[in-house]
């Protein structure tokens, strides 16, 4: 069977299986979904963080390769550090960013206070380090983070050697999109923002977010902050 002849048999196979979905409260492994069948994993509640340098288009044009590596490398190492000890589970890296799913019962503060100190790492640990190591340089290391929550599902996608998991529902897409929204800051969906602590809204009763309405994505409300919290 020719490749052509080969591809339009499996694309029949995928369009007319019926979807096999069951219900999970972990986030599951590659190896519990199945590749080559309509499968799926749902997650009744979970909350999509993504963490994404921004200008790093710019910064590749003007910096050699090494630096460009080294930026990406500091960045990636502390933001994936301070995930995993808020309790989210890294599902994915992309080029300059990361990104990770939170299942527990608090899991839009702990993404939220992820988010936070990741804002604090690049202001207090990354761009001091760059500075003292490269004194003459002017670079300033800037981020953008997204945080959506919502139910999604999980499914393995590709050949045999060589997949991975696609999630699919609205916080994947929210998250990943709102990192294209200016930065440095963490953006966070209405969904969110109503039901992180009160600590993460206000330091001594002033406000930390500012509300925004997402013209291009149906006048969604959603909330920017820029404030960082530091941590031992």
């Amino acid at each position: 069977m020719s490749l052509r002849n080969r591809l339009e048999t499996e694309i029949q196979g995928i369009l007319t299986s019926p979807w096999d979905t069951s219900r999970g409260i972990v986030i599951p492994s590659p190896d519990r979904l199945r590749l080559n069948a309509n499968h799926a994993i749902e997650l009744e509640s979970a909350t999509v963080l993504y963490a994404d340098i921004d200008g790093s288009t710019a910064m590749v044009d003007h910096y050699v390769w090494w630096f460009a590596a080294e930026v990406y490398k500091t960045f990636l190492r502390c933001a994936s550090q301070i995930i995993r000890e808020c309790g989210g589970t890294i599902t994915a890296y992309d080029g300059d960013r990361v990104m990770a799913i939170f299942v527990d019962d608090f899991k839009n503060t702990n993404a939220v206070t992820a988010a936070l100190r990741i804002y604090s790492a690049v202001e207090d640990i990354i761009q001091p380090s760059f500075q003292q190591r490269y004194p003459d340089t002017n670079f300033q290391l800037k981020h953008v983070i997204g945080v959506d929550t919502s139910q999604i599902r999980a499914a393995r996608i590709g050949i045999h050697g060589d997949s991975d998991i696609v999630w699919i529902g609205k916080a994947a897409n929210y998250a990943a999109k709102l990192t294209s929204l200016p930065g440095p800051a963490a953006w966070i969906t209405a969904d969110v923002y109503n039901s992180i602590l009160a600590s993460l809204k206000f330091t001594n009763n002033e406000a930390m977010w500012e509300k925004f309405t997402w013209n291009t994505m149906g006048n969604a409300e959603i909330y920017r902050c820029t404030w960082k919290q530091t941590f031992a």
